[in-house]
């Protein structure tokens, strides 16, 4: 369960000699039953986790794309409570690891720790936290090591090797690196000074590194993942999703 449901799916994938194929989608665009009914489609087309947006009203790290989904579930009413309720109807179904990637805002207004014990409850297995700095995870650890919570760090281009070793000690799960400076959203160009800081990653690091922000093809997924264990695809798969276009999902991710 949870920490250990991500840790068996990457050692799974290494003994296969895969990369993981990370899909980020917003709970609710489109309503909460397509939600589900994708999760089950991006399974079957291999994804190794799913990551499952909860829309939040300022979302500072979030493109075009995923802030028009997350206004789009907001203006349904989708909240907090109701995409944990997804997760345990997803769990009748499919042990797919799922994590959430939140704001800290709806975790706070819920209350960290009757929040981290729901989301065992649901049989959630991680959360990433885009707005929780290194310095204030202990506002939320402690609750999420207790409830079998991965808290999945995220590394930057700015972070610095002291940072980044820090980082990646106090990560679980994966480490996320931001192959970009800036918000999401797919880009045709990748920053030149990525494969040094993935490379600096994959050196640092104990855990799987995936790499997220901007990959939007499958040529990128394939140049990515010679450096890293997986990469997280978020805009290109919610506009693919909201177009309902399952044959360009399919592509993108290898299929």
């Amino acid at each position: 369960m949870g920490v250990s449901r991500i840790n068996k799916a990457f050692k799974n994938l290494k003994l296969q000699n895969k990369k993981a194929i990370i899909p980020y989608i917003m709970a609710g665009d489109k309503g909460m039953e397509f939600t589900e009914k994708l999760v089950y489609t991006l399974e079957k087309l291999g994804a190794t986790v799913i990551e499952i947006g909860v829309p939040f009203s300022d979302p500072v790290a979030d493109g075009p794309t995923i802030q028009a989904a997350g206004k789009r579930a907001l203006e349904k009413g989708v909240n907090i409570k109701q995409i944990l309720d997804l997760v345990k109807k997803i769990r009748n179904n499919s042990s797919i690891p799922i994590v959430l990637m939140t704001y800290l805002n709806p975790v706070l207004q819920y209350g960290v720790e009757e929040f981290c014990n729901k989301c065992k409850e649901v049989q959630l297995d991680g959360l990433i936290i885009p707005d929780l700095p290194l310095e204030e995870l202990e506002i939320v650890e402690p609750f999420a090591k207790k409830a079998e919570l991965a808290i999945i760090p995220l590394v930057t281009l700015t972070s610095g090797k002291e940072r980044i070793e820090v980082i990646c000690r106090r990560g679980e799960g994966f480490i996320y690196t931001v192959t970009v400076t800036g918000v999401t959203g797919a880009r045709k160009e990748m920053d030149s000074d990525l494969t040094k800081l993935l490379k600096e990653v994959k050196s640092i690091s104990k855990l799987p590194v995936v790499a997220g922000f901007g990959i939007s093809t499958n040529e990128q997924i394939k140049e990515i993942t010679k450096y890293v264990d997986g990469v997280v695809v978020g805009s290109k798969i919610v506009d693919l999703a909201y177009r309902e276009d399952f044959n360009g999902i399919a592509e993108l991710m290898g299929n």
